[in-house]
């Protein structure tokens, strides 16, 4: 009895260890780190209630989690890795090598939240950072949203299939989908009704790679316990779907001189039939979802002549039959969702992102200029973070104000709906600061302070400091960070921008550059020196340690943004000795911007996060033939420059949107503007000495330069040119002395 009481325990403890080594869970510890999986003991609690996760160490010395689902489980690796082990995954590095023995959890550690839903991912995310994305891309992306506990995700790609399909079984030809689809860059404002066909046509090879990509995507969220969000079907139709459908539509007018798709209203009779189609082709590629996310009329899109009760009724049916535990995800964005769409929705078929909570609340705070006396009507509703613009390079964060806002939205008359937490950035692989904090939230119960979090964030970045340099190099750093923490990061509650203090770099050149992108809203909000003194004190301990890649790509950042500082300094300089008519200090003044200029270059290219050559390269790499390879490049070089025709570009001001300062865009497109720009200051001075006033500058015309770039085929370094501490080193030196 005895004999078979052990087989049956060895039995037991061989299964556990083969079933823990094979949950999903597991291998993404393996993929971080071959063999991490040994060192911890996964417990899935599957009991229900309240998502938790449980930190402990076991007898034999592994670290045990234990958490009742798979995200939960993850979000306990990575607290314990943070805190425990001062291990920091991010974007910019998801493999680490962890120690041998991993740091004991002296005391079990316990986090509860009530915040059911932790979303992520804007549309425009999904052009701007992830529209050329690889399988090996995305599973790495899906292992970084586990970890941080995202357990709900914007999921678009394969929705072109989708519509493909459903656009050819209502008589449409392959050829004419295509003058309704839009291009790879381009397909998140497509899908929100902004744009269509715009970036295309797009390849069979195409459609089939997206197919394929978005099963193999769906799979591993499923098997982590991430609830995809596919779009949903709003009513979007091609333009000409009222002549050769007969069908009864509204025109939801202009975005940015693009002609939006039209609305199919919700009084005609073949809505469910098309909506039927819709979600039939989509449940046979891709199955049934519990979340939809559906967006008519995004950003200003015109609503006369529909009745907007009766549509969001119709939208609300046509998800309910495909499913009738679904959940309807609308962005709250401008006027959007409009109240009268959503006021005879039943609550709790509808969750809200409050997509710019830290600038713009919708959800009732009442010092905001979106303000909503009655938030969303009584619906769901997620606190949410927007943060990055167009994908734009550059510091920024409402570090204590996002921290504040969130528990003053908990203790306010609309917590009993605020059911979620969001990133919603038009961009990644930035600022991961921020993001970390954000993430953080929902797993803590009450405000915390913001300066001890700082301290905590140095030590899992970068490692233990203190032990491996000395407590001297570890203030050094966190002084570093603090001046960063009151400067770029300190931007106050009540200014509001999109995004960061843009790089005037980038900007087309004038006498009256302020900012980039043309809604950007740019405030003088902190001391730049304060960025130049964390700038020289991180490269102080660059060259008295061995940096971690956390540390080099933070210091490259960090003086990157210095550098661009004083850019902006020079450029006013420029200006002044034009308008002094000073034509050697012009010569002095252009010629130091352009010494500037090229340092920022040299130096953003020790660095692959900061390189034009991997956004372009990943484009190619989607393609199977010349063809495809030469429309991918040219879909990325235009999203990042004019970012559509002449037309969109000027008239629609989408121009530079969604610019990079990248080492090969500094060089190959901002620097030509310059140059251009400075002859004719120079120029301008010769041919005018002796008047009174100096005549109107000439504009150049900037957009057919960025077009002849967009169509060139110039290929661009992946791989770092040099070493980033030294070449940081050298920036600095160059544009502020040793």
């Amino acid at each position: 009895m005895k004999h078979n009481s052990l087989i049956f325990t060895l039995f037991f403890v061989i299964v556990s260890q083969i079933a823990c080594a094979t949950s999903p869970v597991s291998q993404l510890l393996e993929r971080i780190d071959k063999g991490a999986s040994r060192k911890f003991v996964l417990e899935l609690d599957d009991s229900g209630g309240l998502d938790y996760f449980e930190l402990s160490t076991d007898r034999s010395g592994k670290i045990r989690v234990r958490g009742n689902n798979n995200v939960s489980l993850a979000t306990g690796v990575n607290w314990y890795l943070k805190y425990y082990a001062n291990i920091h995954l991010s974007w910019n590095c998801m493999k680490v090598a962890l120690p041998e023995r991993l740091p004991a959890v002296t005391q079990s550690e316990r986090h509860v939240t009530d915040i059911a839903h932790r979303y992520y991912l804007n549309y425009c995310t999904l052009s701007y950072s992830m529209a050329f994305w690889d399988w090996q891309r995305w599973e790495q992306e899906i292992d970084w949203m586990a970890l941080h506990g995202i357990n709900l995700c914007l999921d678009t790609v394969g929705s072109d299939v989708v519509w493909r399909n459903v656009l050819m079984k209502l008589g449409y030809t392959r050829a004419e989908v295509e003058d309704f689809v839009a291009g790879p860059a381009f397909q998140a404002w497509w899908l929100m009704g902004n744009i269509q066909a715009w970036g295309g046509p797009n390849s069979d090879a195409w459609y089939d790679r997206q197919l394929q990509l978005q099963r193999r995507i769906m799979k591993r969220m499923k098997e982590l316990d991430i609830n995809p969000c596919l779009p949903g079907y709003s009513g979007m139709v091609p333009n000409d779907a009222a002549k050769r459908l007969g069908l009864d539509v509204s025109d939801p007018g202009l975005w940015c001189d693009y002609r939006r798709p039209a609305f199919l209203l919700p009084t005609d009779k073949r809505f469910s039939e098309i909506a039927s189609l819709y979600y039939g082709e989509q449940k046979r590629l891709f199955g049934v979802a519990q979340y939809y996310s559906m967006d008519p009329f995004h950003e200003g899109g015109s609503v006369e002549g529909v009745d907007l009760n009766a549509a969001g009724s119709a939208i609300m049916r046509e998800m309910k039959r495909v499913n009738p535990d679904a959940v309807w995800v609308a962005q709250g964005w401008q006027s959007c969702p409009h109240p009268k769409m959503i006021e005879g929705l039943r609550h709790g078929d509808l969750l809200v992102l409050d997509l710019w909570s830290e600038c713009m609340p919708q959800w009732g705070c009442e010092n905001s200029g979106w303000y909503r006396k009655d938030g969303y009507g009584g619906h769901d509703w997620a606190y949410c973070m927007l943060l990055n613009y167009g994908g734009n390079v550059g510091l920024y964060g409402k570090m204590r104000h996002v921290e504040e806002s969130y528990y003053e939205a908990r203790a306010s008359r609309f917590a009993s709906s605020l059911k979620g937490v969001g990133l919603t950035m038009e961009g990644i692989e930035n600022n991961p600061v921020m993001y970390e904090l954000l993430s953080e939230l929902p797993w803590r119960e009450q405000s915390f302070d913001i300066d001890r979090w700082l301290e905590s964030y140095v030590r899992m970045r970068y490692g233990d400091m203190q032990a491996r340099y000395g407590e001297a190099v570890f203030q050094k750093t966190l002084e570093a960070w603090r001046l960063l923490a009151r400067s770029v990061y300190g931007c106050p509650r009540e200014v509001v921008q999109q995004g960061c203090h843009e790089s005037i770099l980038c900007a087309r050149p004038s006498l009256d550059v302020t900012q980039v992108s043309t809604w950007s809203g740019m405030t003088d909000y902190y001391n730049y020196e304060d960025v130049v003194s964390a700038a020289r004190l991180l490269l102080e301990v660059a060259e008295a340690t061995e940096p971690c890649d956390n540390f080099r790509y933070d210091m490259v950042d960090v003086v990157r943004q210095a550098i661009a500082e004083q850019a902006r300094r020079d450029y006013r300089r420029v200006v002044q000795a034009y308008r002094l008519r000073d034509e050697a200090m012009l010569e002095h003044a252009t010629g130091r911007f352009l010494e500037i200029l090229d340092s920022q270059e040299r130096l953003l290219s020790s660095m692959p996060q900061f390189m034009l050559g991997p956004w372009l390269q990943r484009a190619k790499s989607a393609a199977t033939n010349d063809a495809e390879s030469r429309h991918y490049e040219w879909n990325a070089r235009v999203q990042i420059t004019t970012w559509g025709g002449r037309a969109a570009s000027e008239t629609g001001g989408l121009h530079d949107y969604a610019h990079k300062e990248w080492s090969g865009m500094l060089r190959d497109v901002y620097r030509p503007r310059w140059e251009v720009f400075f002859s004719s200051l120079r120029a301008n001075l010769a041919a005018n000495r002796g008047r009174c006033v100096l005549p109107q500058l000439g504009q150049a015309d900037y957009y057919a330069m960025d077009e002849a770039w967009t169509k060139a085929h110039a290929c661009y370094p992946c791989e770092p040119q040099g070493d980033a501490v030294e070449y940081a080193r050298k920036a600095f030196d160059d544009v502020f002395g040793k």
